[in-house]
């Protein structure tokens, strides 16, 4: 197992989560974690009562962005002139310890509300229509980068293999020990990606083959690579990150 260990101490976990408030919190218009602890009467020597304050406000900033966020409202699409060479690498692991997948033996497992749940091989995924999109990639740690994504809609392969888009969410189980979760609405926005290429190449492992979901509209954290295993339920799934306090919406 790759999982880096976190403390539950005030000290491990703040800096993380202070920045995302900081970021996020009354969408990028609002108090400042000093002013929230004015507010509220906690200390920020308190643990306790700093975490529950965090996790307060984290929970509705996640229910103020998810009313907000609107399917036919794009991220900004840029021009091959504008990407960022080299793309950085990033996971919650060292690049001298990426995952490698067998290419040859992959099957893309299918779980909960699902009509169709057969797995699939690359062969397969690889056949469906493909599209890109150049956009940024932000990440929580504060900075970006523009990159080429090549492959699927994600919501072209829902409606394929016959998903309840009823349903809230969408989890993901990664070959690194990775997961995460997105909200059934993210998942149909038009420029969400199941990618299989970065750059007009297949995609390398440092950016996650064999496959990567791209989601312009979501912070870095977000976007699964590696991905093994998808379910669809109406179950809260969590993720890697967000199991440790990060926002589980984090719209970009």
């Amino acid at each position: 197992m790759k999982k880096r260990t976190m403390e539950t101490s005030l000290a491990a976990f703040s800096p993380k989560l202070v920045r995302t408030v900081e970021r996020r919190l009354f969408l990028r218009q609002g108090l400042s974690l000093g002013a929230l602890a004015m507010l509220s009467g906690c200390k920020l020597t308190d643990d306790e009562s700093v975490q529950k304050l965090l996790t307060g406000m984290s929970r509705w900033n996640d229910g103020a962005q998810a009313v907000i966020f609107s399917q036919a409202r794009l991220a900004p699409e840029f021009p091959e002139s504008a990407i960022t060479k080299p793309f950085p690498f990033n996971a919650f692991y060292t690049e001298d310890e990426i995952t490698y997948v067998d290419g040859k033996q992959y099957k893309l497992e299918l779980a909960g509300k699902i009509r169709d749940k057969k797995s699939w091989a690359l062969p397969e995924l690889y056949a469906l229509p493909q599209t890109s999109q150049i956009t940024r990639h932000i990440c929580v740690e504060g900075w970006s980068a523009i990159g080429k994504w090549s492959g699927v809609r994600f919501s072209d392969f829902l409606e394929r293999i016959g998903a309840d888009t009823t349903a809230k969410y969408i989890g993901f189980e990664c070959a690194d020990d990775y997961s995460t979760s997105i909200d059934m609405a993210t998942a149909l926005h038009p420029q969400t990606l199941l990618t299989f290429r970065f750059a007009d190449q297949i995609l390398p492992p440092k950016y996650g083959f064999p496959m990567k979901l791209r989601i312009p509209t979501k912070l870095g954290f977000k976007n699964p690579k590696h991905i093994m295993a998808m379910t669809v339920t109406n179950e809260y799934p969590g993720g890697y990150w967000e199991d440790q306090g990060y926002n589980w919406f984090s719209g970009s």
